[in-house]
């Protein structure tokens, strides 16, 4: 099987990405928008793709844009929000059976495209606004998927040392605002600022499957002509840049809990448009992102010290969080050996084996995640979002490439920011 290839064709003001390959077996089209992640817009950006789906002009209601899909094969429409870095990325996927399977001479890659368009660009209005009932559904919803975090502890206290560590910085804004930020929401703001985000955000269409490529750009050229008429993206905001840590800060929360959290922030001062951002990767990895890192074996497994310990990246905000659930009474003897841990990397205490069983993995990792068009669709916007250049196979490439010396180098320009720590009640 010949190795995907992108290709990008510009199309006035909207980027259409194109990747041939008959690897799947459905055809997939993704459409990425784009805006800085700010406190006045998350909720309207949150609530906006959930209200988009439940109908179109022609089709003014939930049940009959699913009977539309059910027709079209069983096509798939999913929408999605997301913060990378300090952009707020909405996402609208519409998955079709490949044509080539089917019997009938079915045009449906083509009347996938007319219907992502009409979603997108023609929703459901009552009057010249959205429809009020929908609008308080989906904020209900909204809202419950936003309390639901609290009664995730893992997940309340990464929101939580995340808001902590990046006070006056966007990216301490959650991806989907706040209960009272959603339920300010009215059908007219919430209609002004989709007439905005047509026109200012940054558009980005990727069509992945087998597919004629001059017919399926035409298609797209058509469907879409609306859009490209009048969008034009406006600056977009860099990310802000990772101060320098002056003193460690420590915050303590009490709640009633079984377990205790620790999570920590360290700031990498590397994002994915760095040089040394694979370096970083590797060095994450042996620190705590597989089951042979320094944290599972020597916090979880040799010490006892917690019911897990793991550390992830920030691709596109330089820094690397380290989540554990660990007993109360052992916070002082968890973190003193997170550090320890963390200063062995940088003092190159690991052999050359666990570097070469942490690059294999890691390629594993992101192998897997290209082995489903939505995957693969994610790794090329690292592209998009970061504005420099790494395909799959320079990627992989760069990872066999990365030395111990690398991992030490990166490793000592590596803070730690913030310590969290979610205990019980006295």
């Amino acid at each position: 099987m010949k190795p995907l290839t992108e290709k990008i064709h510009s199309c006035d003001q909207m980027t259409i990405h194109t990747v041939p390959t008959d690897k799947y077996k459905t055809t997939s089209l993704i459409m990425m928008m784009k805006a800085p992640l700010e406190q006045e817009t998350v909720a309207l950006r949150a609530l906006l793709p959930q209200v988009l789906q439940n109908g179109t002009a022609s089709r003014p209601s939930r049940k009959e844009l699913r009977q539309t899909l059910d027709e079209m094969y069983g096509a798939l429409f999913t929408t999605d929000v997301q913060k990378k870095g300090e952009q707020h990325i909405i996402t609208l996927r519409l998955e079709v059976a490949n044509e080539q399977f089917l019997s009938d001479s079915t045009p449906l890659l083509k009347q996938a495209t007319t219907l992502l368009a009409e979603i997108l660009l023609h929703p459901r209005l009552e009057g010249d606004t959205f429809v009020n009932s929908v609008l308080e559904t989906e904020k209900r919803s909204l809202i419950q998927r936003i309390e639901s975090v609290y009664d995730d502890k893992m997940r309340y206290a990464n929101v939580r040392v995340t808001e902590e560590m990046c006070k006056g910085e966007r990216f301490a804004l959650t991806a989907f605002g706040t209960a009272e930020e959603v339920q300010a929401i009215t059908a007219e703001s919430l209609h002004d600022y989709y007439v905005n985000a047509i026109r200012t955000n940054q558009f980005d269409l990727y069509l992945v499957g087998s597919f004629e490529e001059e017919q399926a750009l035409a298609d797209v050229r058509e469907a879409f002509a609306p859009l490209i008429a009048i969008n034009k993206p406006a600056n977009q905001l860099v990310t802000t840049e990772s101060p320098d840590v002056d003193e460690i800060r420590v915050v303590h929360e009490a709640q009633d809990v079984k377990q205790g959290k620790l999570h920590i922030g360290f700031r990498t001062y590397l994002t994915y448009s760095d040089e040394d951002y694979v370096a970083m990767q590797v060095c994450n990895g042996l620190f705590g992102g597989f089951s042979h890192s320094k944290l599972f074996i020597n916090v979880r497994e040799k010490e006892s010290l917690a019911y897990y310990a793991a550390s992830r990246l920030e691709s596109h905000k330089g820094i690397m969080m380290v989540m554990s659930g660990i007993e109360f009474a052992k916070y002082e003897r968890a973190v003193e050996i997170i550090k320890e841990q963390f200063a062995a990397m940088q003092q190159g205490d690991f052999s050359t084996d666990e570097v070469e069983q942490t690059k294999a993995m890691l390629k594993n990792q992101i192998l897997e995640t290209a082995d489903v068009a939505r995957g693969y669709v994610e790794l090329l916007y690292h592209q998009v979002i970061s504005g420099s250049k790494r395909t799959l196979s320079e990627w992989l490439e760069q990872v066999d490439a990365v030395t111990k010396e690398d991992i030490v180098r990166v490793a000592k320009h590596v803070k730690l920011d913030t310590i969290y720590f979610l205990k019980g009640k006295e």
